[in-house]
């Protein structure tokens, strides 16, 4: 195949990769039209058949290679949860009254939890409570 076929290939593959949601399969297909290609045009591989086998092997051997550690690099950025373990000694404001292990609704960080009261005395309205702890997304609150 004429090299700069390959090189049209590899473009629009890598293309197409940035178009799709990060599975990172196409991004070694289209490097390795861009390798078959650069060699080609070079004069290195000339024959037809072996373009198309180096081209396979290029981009399923990097495919294996490569793939796993660039997605765990990748997830390794990107938390999977937020931090909510963080928000233990911060204020929350109840937005109903709440008895001495009742459960209501709270404000913090400018939305709307589920929360107990694990304190000893009962928290009105608007009073501040402050978060002993999260458990899943109820926020455990006693009285400042």
């Amino acid at each position: 195949m004429i090299w700069w076929y390959w090189m049209l290939l590899g473009l629009v593959l890598l293309g197409a990769e940035m178009m799709t949601p990060g599975g990172f399969y196409i991004l070694f297909f289209g490097l390795s039209a861009l390798i078959v290609g650069t060699m080609a045009g070079l004069g290195v591989v000339e024959v037809d058949w072996l373009q198309w086998l180096l081209f396979s092997a290029i981009a399923v051997g990097a495919l294996l290679v490569c793939r796993g550690p660039l997605v765990a690099m990748m997830k390794r950025n990107v938390s999977e949860t937020p931090d909510i373990d963080s928000m233990a000694g911060e204020l929350a404001i109840p937005l109903e009254p709440l008895a001495v292990g009742a459960t209501g609704k709270a404000e913090l960080r400018g939305t709307t939890w589920t929360a107990k009261n694990v304190g000893a005395s009962p928290l009105g309205k608007g009073q501040r409570g402050r978060v002993t702890h999260v458990e899943g997304l109820t926020l455990w609150i006693t009285t400042e």
